[in-house]
Formats: C-alpha cells, structure tokens, sequence
C-alpha cells in the first residue's frame, strides 16, 4: 500500500514552482531619477513635462527594468534600504499603456503604477541625462523582442508537434538497380589539324563532286636578288674586300663590252719607233691623219 506524500515534499515542491516563476533577470539599473505629481491630461496629444512644476518632486531614487518571464517591470527603489517606492508593470503587447513619453521632452516620461490590488495612478519619470533615457527605451525594446523570439519558437513547436513530424520532402533512392546500365552518347569533335584538313577538302570540292587544284602562289625565281635586310656595318674588311671586287667585275664587264676604249688595235696599227726610223713629228702627224 503506497504511502501518502508528506507535508514537507509538498511544501518543498511548492517553493521550487515559486522559485521557477520567481526568476528575474535585470535588463537596466540607474542611480537616480526623480518622480513627479504630474496634473490630469490636459489634452488627447499626451503629457508635456514644462506643465509639471519643481515643487511636485515627490521622490527620487534608483530605478530597475527587471524581466520576469514575459513581463517587464519597473522598479522605483530606495537606493539605501532597497525599499520598493512603486512598480509599473509592462505587459506583453501593452508598452504604449504602461510608458508614454513627454511630448516636449526625451528625459521624461509618464508611467502607470499599480498596488497590485487594481488600483493605479501615473507619475511623471525624469532622467538626469539623455543617455540614461535612451538605455531606458533600448532595454523595454529588447525585452519586447525577447518575449516575441520565444513566443515564436512556441508556436512553431506545437505546429510540429501538431504534423506528427511528417517529412513532406522524403527521400529518393537514385541508386541504380541490378542490371540497369546507363548509355551516354558523346559526340566526338575532330582535333585542331584533322579539321583544317577537312575543311581545305570540302572547300576544294565542286558543287559536282569533283576536286579542285589547290591555286598556290609559284616559288620565287632566282634570278631575283636577295637583299640582305640590314647593310653591313661600318669598316668591315669583308664588306670591303666583297665591294672592291664587284666594282672591278663591273669595270672588266663595261671595258669588254666599250668598243671604242679598247686601243689595242689601234696600236698594233701604228709603226714602231724602232723599225720605221721617223721622227716624232711624223708620228704625231700620221695621228694627225689618222
């Protein structure tokens, strides 16, 4: 026969839920602020903190934005003693209802406190600096899209857990089974030389199937000259000795073919001093007939 659970497990227990839903996390701490008895709304538009006059300081102290799950709450403690003055509650989706900024103002704000019993008032926040009043709104921010993030992953978790985890892509076996192959055609290029050849012999060929002569340009002749493309250098003995030789060549060539320098005959034609005996005026005047 079980026995009854104890007193003490169950009141441990008890203290382990409050402990669970006791965990805060502190987003923002600043030393002091001041709070204000603000007048009634004067307008729809919202609140304007040059309304608010310095003789309705009412209190100052330190402030805290604690996480408490999805809530957001914002502490007015006692910097010494760490005695709660007053508590605002910011719940999911409701910022605009709990904090509303000063219209004329960025320092200052107006927050809805509560007593926990459904009563609530609102007083006026004010930061020293523009800093602290910028961290004050980064840290609700970030709360905010904390408590989205996770609500998000909860939704997405129950709709799975909702499918069953069906796998709406499922898996393809592309092995092959036996006794199947796999044909592949591949058409095989010609290389580089193969196809100029056979371009050269489709484009050699008449539209009556018969091959053309190729038409290629004849050899040089060689009678032609061969001109060296750069002159010899300057003072080369060879270039000299082959110089010397070609205008002697052509000297011979040009006596050869001139008729009219050749005086050979025309010396054999003429007497001998020695045989003949005359004097030199008969010479020259024999020249003279000539």
């Amino acid at each position: 026969m079980a026995a009854a659970p104890s007193s003490s497990s169950s009141s441990t227990f008890a203290d382990n839920t409050d402990d669970e839903e006791s965990f805060e996390h502190t987003l923002l701490v600043v030393r002091e602020v001041s709070v204000y008895k603000i007048p009634p709304r004067s307008s729809s538009g919202g609140y304007k903190c040059g309304e608010w006059l310095q003789s309705d300081k009412i209190w100052s102290g330190r402030l805290r934005v604690v996480s408490c799950n999805s809530r957001a709450e914002i502490r007015l403690e006692d910097p010494a003693s760490g005695d709660l003055f007053a508590a605002c509650f910011v719940h999911p989706g409701q910022r605009e209802q709990s904090v509303e900024p000063a219209l004329d103002s960025s320092r200052y704000f107006v927050l809805k406190i509560e007593d926990g019993r459904g009563k609530h008032a609102f007083i006026g926040l004010g930061f020293a600096e523009r800093n602290e009043a910028f961290d004050f709104n980064v840290a609700l921010s970030d709360h905010e899209k904390h408590v989205m993030r996770e609500s998000e992953k909860e939704s997405a978790r129950e709709s799975g857990d909702a499918a069953g985890h069906i796998d709406i892509h499922p898996a393809v076996n592309h092995r092959l089974k036996e006794g199947e192959t796999i044909r592949i055609n591949v058409k095989h290029k010609p290389a580089g030389g193969t196809s100029m050849l056979s371009a050269g012999k489709s484009g050699g060929l008449s539209s009556s199937g018969n091959a053309k002569p190729l038409g290629l340009a004849p050899p040089p002749s060689g009678s032609g000259k061969i001109r060296s493309p750069l002159p010899p250098p300057p003072n080369d003995p060879a270039a000299a000795r082959i110089t010397s030789t070609l205008k002697g060549s052509k000297e011979s060539v040009r006596r050869s073919t001139d008729s009219l320098s050749d005086f050979s005959e025309l010396e054999r034609s003429l007497p001998s001093k020695a045989g003949s005996g005359m004097t030199t005026s008969s010479s020259a005047a024999g020249w003279a007939a000539f």
